[in-house]
């Protein structure tokens, strides 16, 4: 069945192109078509479309499909396009004449487009909320962990001192900004495009301040072209959001890899985290967070894809549309996987103690130092060049009286005040 058949016949071999895989895709998306679909059903009845007693079989309808869905029995077949033809099937199978009234003053067009903004929001919420979730973890291994030396590096050299607190919570923070993001991409998906039919609206006399109301939505999409021109642009920055989400996490993801190599021996994960080799039995491998690196680079690149399907299209609807559903569904379900993995595995890190007496770490405090040489009277750019001389030459060696100075000046780690900045 096909919401726009007219009764001829179509190319096995066309049909087969233009559907694709739509039918696995929209699984997703059929609840919310559903909700979609009560909405409009109540709308057309207060717009005196159709009658009370059409509603109430409609809504009746609808509630059977949806406990379908909800329980997994909610099958779409191969005679059926997509979803939503599924759905019209099934009501007009059960309430005759009146399920074939519920396509009235929408187009598939809408129907579509109102279903994936549902998604979307629900599903940005989500990931928001996964993501506080993480955000929580790391800052309570910051706090845990604020007392404990970690070198840090520049350009993979051994730069100045820090704290394991320091880097659980820098990337905390990190996560504050890709909230902003998401933030922006809910409110961007948070408008009713329902009653823009094909792109062009309605002659019936159609409500959609009241659908708006119904599904939830904070306002709606006025202009009707412009309602149907958010298909592509509503994936473009929910993949942008996605990305610098996922630009973290990768970041991290490649901290932990690192950290955990013999070369560093920063820490480690208990064994059942890690996995080994078929040759060599002592390895421990990070396989879990190499993944993450992975899938978040692969999602990372999902921006650009949607800019290249859609940026020189057109007003109106464009089948290219089609392509955007899958991997933006996808990297709905890959970034709410990661987070959940990654805020299990990283509360099992075993932080180990680092002998900064260790010879590689002998130029660790030769900024402290410095200020030191400045504290007692010197200038900044003598004090500078005499450690730097003593460096060249081979004559440096570390004030070890004040080894752990730079670390207590940045033990205030304001973990609360990190905590207050989290976006609502």
């Amino acid at each position: 069945m096909k919401l726009w058949d007219k009764g001829i016949s179509i190319d096995k071999k066309i049909e087969q192109f233009t559907v694709g895989n739509d039918r696995e895709i929209d699984i997703h998306i059929a609840k919310y078509d559903v909700q979609a679909s009560k909405a409009h059903a109540k709308m057309l009845q207060k717009a005196g479309i159709i009658t009370v007693e059409e509603l109430v079989e409609l809504l009746r309808g609808l509630k059977v499909l949806e406990d379908q869905i909800d329980n997994g029995t909610f099958v779409i077949d191969e005679q059926f396009e997509d979803v939503h033809s599924k759905i019209e099937f099934e009501l007009t199978k059960s309430l005759g004449d009146v399920g074939k009234k519920i396509h009235t003053a929408r187009s598939r067009n809408d129907q579509v487009l109102v279903a994936l903004h549902l998604y979307y929001k629900e599903n940005l919420s989500l990931v928001k909320e996964k993501t506080k979730t993480l955000f929580e973890t790391l800052l309570s291994l910051s706090d845990t962990h604020k007392d404990r030396v970690l070198p840090g590096y520049t350009h993979l050299q051994v730069a100045m001192p820090s704290s394991f607190g320091l880097w659980f919570s820098a990337y905390a923070e990190l996560m504050i900004d890709d909230v902003y993001l998401l933030n922006a991409a809910i409110k961007t998906v948070d408008q009713n495009p329902l009653g823009s039919a094909a792109g062009y609206g309605s002659s019936f006399p159609i409500d959609r301040a009241f659908t708006t109301k119904e599904m939830g939505f904070e306002t709606l999409k006025y202009n009707v072209v412009a309602a149907q021109m958010a298909r592509g642009k509503n994936e473009r920055t929910i993949s942008a959001a996605l990305g610098g989400l996922c630009n973290t996490m990768s970041r991290f993801a490649m901290d932990v890899c690192l950290y955990m190599s013999q070369n560093f021996g920063f820490i480690s994960f208990p064994d059942e985290l890690t996995t080994g080799s078929s040759i060599m039995p002592h390895k421990k491998n990070p396989d879990v967070f190499e993944l993450i690196r992975g899938k978040c680079n692969k999602i990372q690149a999902l921006q650009s894809e949607m800019i290249l399907i859609t940026n020189n299209l057109p007003s109106g609807y464009h089948r290219d549309f089609q392509l955007l559903k899958e991997n933006i569904i996808a990297a709905f379900e890959d970034v709410k996987d990661i987070l959940d993995i990654f805020n299990y595995s990283i509360q099992q890190i075993i932080v180990k103690d680092i002998d900064i007496n260790d010879d590689k770490y002998k130029y660790l405090f030769t900024v402290d130092n410095i200020n030191t040489l400045v504290e007692n009277g010197m200038s900044f750019r003598e004090a500078y060049q005499k450690i730097g001389g003593q460096v060249q030459d081979g004559t440096y060696v570390p004030d070890t009286s004040k080894k752990h100075t730079h670390i207590g000046s940045i033990h205030n780690l304001c973990l609360e005040e990190i905590r207050l900045k989290f976006p609502k």
